[in-house]
């Protein structure tokens, strides 16, 4: 079985917006994480959901990880995105998909949020 990771973006108006996340999938797929890392995104970027699940399936995945790179569990994460799972399994019959947890409050998160601001009060003079 070949498994990939399907990372989903929000997408946004604002052009370059969506090179922060191929930047992600790039350093997963340097980590050999699984043999298919690709990109997609829920509105205004392409590829969309489904083209990204095609993309992952024309890969030879019979096996995708739907990793929301999101926040929060919001509408997209709770309703948006199992519909585009549930249509994908009705055009590719076998192929399973399941859907990661949002990045919501880590340890490791706070970490970044730390050291980030770190930077910009150093960057100020304020530290």
């Amino acid at each position: 079985m070949k498994t990939a990771v399907l990372l989903v973006g929000h997408g946004s108006r604002i052009a370059g917006a969506d090179a922060g996340l191929h930047d992600i999938a790039g350093r997963i797929r340097e980590q050999g994480v699984c043999a298919i890392v690709e990109v997609a995104f829920r509105e205004m970027h392409e590829p969309d959901i489904q083209q990204g699940i095609d993309t992952c399936v024309l890969q030879g995945a019979n096996r995708i990880v739907l990793y929301p790179y999101f926040l929060f569990a919001g509408a997209h994460v709770l309703k948006d995105l199992p519909s585009e799972m549930k249509a994908a399994t009705e055009r590719y019959p076998g192929l399973e998909i399941i859907l990661g947890e949002p990045l919501g409050v880590h340890p490791r998160l706070a970490e970044v949020v730390q050291t980030q601001v770190m930077e910009i009060l150093q960057e100020a003079g304020w530290s």
